[in-house]
């Protein structure tokens, strides 16, 4: 009897050693893995808050907090389930069938949540790669709209009619993104014919450096807006292409002002914007000018235009 005993100490002394083995590999390789995983979102860190503004940089602090804490959650889920195993098969358990049910079970669920995957996986690299975030505006099969929450499956927009859009993130193929930094001020002028163009482009230029000046615009704009060319030469008019560059954020009340500001000038300085075409081809500042149309000028439609002239022979 004594012999048996010490045979099944022996034993399970053994055993409890291969145990112990396991769980400080598992500690070993759980440590190992996220200590690369934390060098490795470091430096993409830097490299993100490099390239970010000071308001940015917090936002990016933040991401990548997240991105680690669920990079720590799956590589410990994943080294206590084959630790658990390991263990359980140490201390006498079949943890055969368990694996191989696990395994359909797994099977099982990849082929029926698919998309689910897949919109993890997506939202995963969306926050890797740092192509949108929370109070971005973007535009994401086709709506377009500020992002309010962003997680690993979905993104949640609300455009500007305040209708709120639930997108998975496996169905996103192009994000663009309109509040990345700064945005480019592409504005098109269309003066009138005989307009002087040197002119004009003194005044415009005027407009954008006062703009770019002022104290109360001066921090939205990166890019103080002039004139680049003239870009077309159309039926009604000469079209001026003002460029310049302005923050993300702040791109529509700038280009707001500047048009407002644009529409002043030209009417203090004389420049005409092109006077609309009607159906039949003339401008309207040269019908009104005109006065009334002349009776040869009736169509068939007219009264009195088919008419004979009346016989005057009678009253003679």
């Amino acid at each position: 009897m004594p012999d048996t005993y010490s045979g099944w100490a022996a034993i399970i002394a053994d055993r409890l050693l291969i145990v112990f083995v396991i769980v400080v590999v598992c500690l070993g390789v759980t440590r190992l893995s996220l200590g690369t995983i934390r060098r490795v979102l470091g430096a993409m860190q830097a490299r993100a808050q490099a390239e970010a503004s000071l308001e940015e940089a917090a936002e990016v602090a933040k991401r990548f907090t997240t991105i680690e804490a669920l990079a720590g959650y799956v590589v410990k889920g994943f080294v206590v389930t084959i630790g658990g195993l390991l263990a359980l098969e140490q201390i006498g358990l079949d943890v055969g069938p368990a694996i191989a049910g696990l395994g359909v079970v797994g099977i099982a669920i990849g082929f029926g949540a698919q998309a689910i995957v897949r919109d993890f996986f997506a939202g995963i690299l969306i926050l890797l790669e740092n192509q949108f975030g929370h109070g971005d505006v973007v535009e994401i099969v086709g709506v377009t709209g500020t992002v309010e929450e962003l997680t690993l499956r979905r993104t949640v927009l609300r455009d500007a009619d305040g209708v709120v859009h639930h997108v998975p993130n496996g169905e996103i193929k192009v994000a663009s993104n309109r509040t990345r930094v700064w945005r480019r001020i592409n504005h098109d002028v269309e003066i009138a014919y005989g307009t002087d163009i040197e002119h004009a482009i003194e005044v415009f230029d005027a407009v954008g450096a006062a703009l770019a000046a002022d104290p109360a615009w001066a921090g939205k704009i990166l890019e103080t807006p002039s004139v680049d060319r003239v870009d077309q030469l159309g039926e009604r008019g000469i079209t001026l292409k003002i460029l310049g560059r302005a923050r993300a954020g702040e791109m529509v009340a700038v280009t707001g002002e500047l048009r407002k500001r644009i529409l002043a000038a030209m009417a203090a300085n004389g420049i005409q914007i092109p006077a609309p075409i009607m159906a039949s081809g003339m401008p309207v500042s040269s019908l009104m000018s005109a006065g009334p149309v002349p009776r040869s000028d009736l169509g068939d439609d007219q009264p009195g235009a088919n008419e004979p002239p009346g016989d005057t022979s009678a009253d003679a």
